[in-house]
């Protein structure tokens, strides 16, 4: 069988003896020998990651009846002491949080692709599971996205480095894109998946050009026209995660993908105007395209 495990791009790693991965109070105490985290981790394919940790709790929780996975009582955080980030497994299926933003995102991501690295995982698959907000298209669709652009509408990621702006392309894998649509939904859904650009942005309010923030200094036309540029680049829902996301996971050849449900059309205002009722419900839609492709990947 051909090695298919992660390839870190990091040659200090090769010369470390141990890696302490902080943030999921995982110790990798001797770098030469994993076999712990081989036991616990190897068999892993798939890891599911979404904002909080009660949600990822309840993604676990519907892993298990889609993956028929023989666990009973509350899901066990295996990140609970670190008290940064949740992580239940299902099986071969870890479900992990982010918190909110790329800067967040990020710190959970390099350690979770380090441990790949160190279980020695077998083409492993990242999927980013949220909300957003969407454009052009009405709350509750499900987006899946291909090209992930920036807040100034580029399809890359930036990231100061040493001092220096370093920018990387961020798209996502096609072959995930197209398999999450082609097995993830299902006719009788009663809402509509799509595979669609998204911007992510580094902040919530300016940044995705909100005028309901603290401070806003554009009108509602500026605002109607940059919404407007981003819809004509094919950019159907804004969130804050994916150009980061797709740009660390095309830099090291992990495959990845990002399904988000819709909770507002930005086109139409700035205020999410759904109930809680109808938010949880909206919520629970992309488990239901992620489960069946997971489902079908496990099964290849």
């Amino acid at each position: 069988m051909s090695d298919k495990t992660v390839k870190l791009l990091n040659p200090h790693l090769e010369t470390a003896r141990s890696d302490y991965l902080y943030h999921l109070d995982i110790n990798v105490a001797n770098t030469r020998d994993t076999s712990e985290l081989q036991n616990r981790f190897g068999d892993v394919r798939v890891i599911c990651m979404g904002g909080t940790g009660s949600r990822m709790r309840q993604l676990a929780l519907h892993l298990r009846h889609i993956l028929v996975v023989p666990e009973s009582g509350d899901p066990v955080d295996l990140c609970e002491r670190g008290n940064r980030y949740a992580m239940y497994k299902v099986g071969p299926v870890l479900c992990v949080s982010h918190g909110i933003g790329s800067s967040s995102f990020s710190v959970v991501l390099h350690e979770l692709i380090k441990l790949l690295k160190y279980a020695r995982c077998q083409d492993p698959v990242l999927l980013r599971i949220g909300t957003c907000g969407g454009l052009g298209v009405p709350p509750g669709t499900v987006v899946a996205t291909k090209n992930a652009f920036n807040g100034l509408l580029r399809n890359e990621h930036e990231i100061a480095i040493l001092g220096q702006r370093v920018v990387r392309p961020a798209q996502f894998s096609e072959d995930v894109i197209r398999d999450i649509i082609a097995f993830g939904v299902d006719a009788n859904d009663g809402f509509q998946t799509i595979s669609a650009n998204t911007m992510g942005t580094d902040c919530f309010y300016e940044g995705q050009g909100r005028t309901d923030g603290a401070i806003c200094e554009y009108s509602e036309k500026d605002k109607m026209e940059f919404l407007q540029k981003c819809h004509d680049l094919g950019i159907r829902n804004i969130e804050m995660e994916a150009s980061m996301f797709a740009s660390v996971t095309q830099k090291v050849g992990v495959k990845a993908g990002d399904v988000c449900v819709t909770l507002i059309d930005r086109l139409k205002g700035d205020q999410v105007t759904i109930t809680i009722d109808q938010k949880h419900e909206f919520e629970q839609r992309p488990f239901f395209v992620v489960g069946r492709y997971i489902k079908r990947l496990l099964q290849q």
